[in-house]
């Protein structure tokens, strides 16, 4: 059949057409949710869920017995539903060896392994999910290559740390509510890239909230607990300001409250800031147009990065890169003789503005 888009996907199931088998797989635990529980809630009505819909897990599972489910017919309904969650743990659609039987190898001939056999001719009444979360199976195998043909393949990515702002912003849309530039970088900034906690973090924003209303930072302050005046976004600002006694603030909230502020993200978004900052001085057309794109950034911010050029030479960003690389190294245990986070965090910005 094919590989399929996200949308692609969204679009099929609600025009109610359907597939014998999915594999939805990858790195973005989202996306495979959604479509798993489009379809668990889609396929079936409440009373044909009853006899027709089973939910199981790959580390309960052999190939024998999740062929035998399979292969029930529907009663008093077109379709059965079976999904396979934590699919990453069964071993024979992985292509690894069960435990107790050594012909589910993946790389045996059809007829002696069942899960191969049945992918290559599936149960057109069946609806097969599997939920493979952060690993993606190998596409030279046999079962790949079976689900491929006679189903759906869905491969979930991680979103790029540079997208989420924007991700955010139209995820608020589809609710009908606005969220300002800053407010959705400085979420961005807290959150990751992580895009369950994302939306569990969006959906608290909007529990008190009129539609129509624009976000704001006092709003994510209020509501999800990120300091509007000590957070990532306003350390890397002060940074780039050179504002000394901003980020020796900033820094010192950071050291009072870890849980709040992991050094390794604070690293990560350093890293990301001051890369862009080197890019810049990379360009040949400097226009706001061609900066924004180069940089993966809302022209609303192309102006912050303009102006921390001036104040960090090509050199000195590229020593501030290698000094972030150095700080790293440490904060895993090399080169440091029992340094806490919070110190090489005072350590590394004093270094970085010196």
């Amino acid at each position: 059949m094919a590989i399929k888009s996200y949308d692609e996907l969204v679009r099929d199931i609600k025009n109610k057409i359907y597939h014998p088998v999915y594999l939805l797989q990858g790195d973005e635990a989202f996306y495979i949710d959604k479509i798993s529980d489009l379809l668990e809630s889609s396929v079936l009505d409440d009373m044909e869920k009853e006899f027709n819909q089973s939910v199981v897990y790959g580390r309960d599972l052999e190939a024998p017995e999740m062929v035998s489910i399979a292969k029930r017919y529907p009663m008093m309904a077109n379709y059965q539903v079976v999904i396979v969650k934590e699919a990453q743990d069964f071993k024979a659609l992985m292509g690894r060896k069960s435990d107790d039987d050594d012909n589910e190898k993946e790389d045996e001939p059809a007829e002696k392994n069942p899960l191969i056999n049945y992918l290559n001719n599936p149960l057109k009444s069946t609806v097969l999910v599997f939920c493979v979360k952060y690993k993606t199976l190998d596409k030279r195998g046999k079962i790949y290559k079976a689900l491929e043909k006679n189903g759906i393949v869905y491969e979930s990515k991680k979103i790029y740390e540079n997208k989420v702002p924007e991700w955010i912003e139209k995820y608020l849309a589809e609710k009908n509510f606005k969220i300002a530039p800053v407010a959705a970088k400085l979420m961005a900034d807290h959150l990751g890239t992580d895009l369950s906690k994302v939306v569990n973090e969006c959906d608290k924003l909007l529990i008190n909230q009129k539609p129509g209303t624009t976000i704001d930072v006092s709003i994510i302050e209020t509501n999800i607990g990120i300091s509007k005046d000590f957070n990532i976004f306003e350390l890397n600002s002060a940074l780039g300001k050179r504002d000394i006694i901003k980020a020796t603030r900033i820094v010192n909230y950071f050291r009072a409250n870890p849980k709040s502020n992991p050094f390794v993200l604070t690293i990560f978004n350093f890293y990301s800031y001051f890369s862009k900052i080197l890019l810049y001085h990379a360009l040949v057309d400097k226009s706001k147009n061609n900066v924004a794109v180069a940089l993966k950034v809302n022209p609303f911010f192309v102006e912050e990065y303009i102006n921390a050029a001036k104040n960090y030479p090509f050199a000195k960003t590229e020593q501030i890169i290698s000094t972030l690389r150095e700080y790293d190294l440490k904060s895993k245990g090399v080169n440091n003789n029992g340094t806490p986070e919070g110190d090489l965090l005072r350590e590394l910005v004093y270094k970085i503005l010196h």
